[in-house]
């Protein structure tokens, strides 16, 4: 007689569902990876408008000239601005966000830890400067005369200089005041000043210490101590 079968084995039991086996597909790490090269090449692009506006002015800014100043292809900057005039938006758009930065979070006196009339005496003068840089940017860029004073870029500046004045001048109209000191800053006035009556930007910055000055009742500030020309790069 034959010796018995051994039983058969139990089958293992699991404690629950089988898992599935992850595998990673890296798709958020390289989108995530994109956006940041995507930011970087834009930068990039609208830092080499920047360099050819300053040498050459807005009217000879080209989306070829920017290609090559940038080392890319031309249809990268068509892709990034669609054309001429997004480029001169992003532009603009570029400068106003780094100069806004420069109010909120830079060095004094033009950002916080400067008493109010030091700090309104820098924004003028780096507004001047900003203006005289960035000329034929600006006028490009001017908003239509029923939106010059709801535009977004110059609600945020005149806000600042009403806030500066509360503190300057608590008893006088920051609101009023700010529209008049504002208005000494406009890029077609400055435009007029500089180009068609030829002023130096030395004089127009001048007017604007003294009309601070007057605005706030101080004395101007003693000749060596005016607060810088240009804006801190941020």
């Amino acid at each position: 007689m034959s010796a018995a079968l051994p039983p058969l084995p139990k089958p293992e039991e699991t404690a629950g569902p089988p898992e599935l086996l992850q595998l990673g597909t890296g798709i958020e790490e390289d989108e995530r990876c994109l956006r940041a090269d995507a930011a970087r090449n834009r930068a990039r692009l609208l830092e080499a408008a920047e360099r050819l506006v300053a040498e050459h002015g807005a009217a000879g800014l080209t989306m070829e000239a920017v290609a090559a100043a940038a080392s890319v292809g031309k249809g990268t900057v068509f892709r990034r601005f669609g054309d001429r005039t997004g480029l001169l938006a992003a532009l603009l758009d570029h400068s106003e966000r780094k100069f806004q930065a420069s109010l909120l979070s830079g060095p004094p006196p033009l950002g916080p830890g400067a008493p109010p009339v030091e700090r309104l005496r820098a924004f003028g003068c780096a507004m001047l400067r900003r203006a005289i840089d960035e000329l034929d940017l600006q006028l490009a860029a001017e908003p239509s005369p029923e939106r010059r004073h709801t535009f977004a870029p110059r609600r945020f500046l005149r806000g600042h200089v009403a806030l500066l004045l509360r503190e300057a001048v608590p008893d006088g109209d920051s609101e009023l005041l700010s529209h008049t000191l504002m208005a000494y800053l406009d890029a077609a006035l400055i435009h007029h000043l500089t180009e068609q009556c030829g002023l130096p930007p030395e004089r127009v910055r001048a007017g604007w210490l003294d009309l601070v000055a007057r605005v706030t009742r101080t004395d101007p500030p003693a000749t060596g101590t005016e607060p810088p020309a240009t804006a801190p790069t941020v």
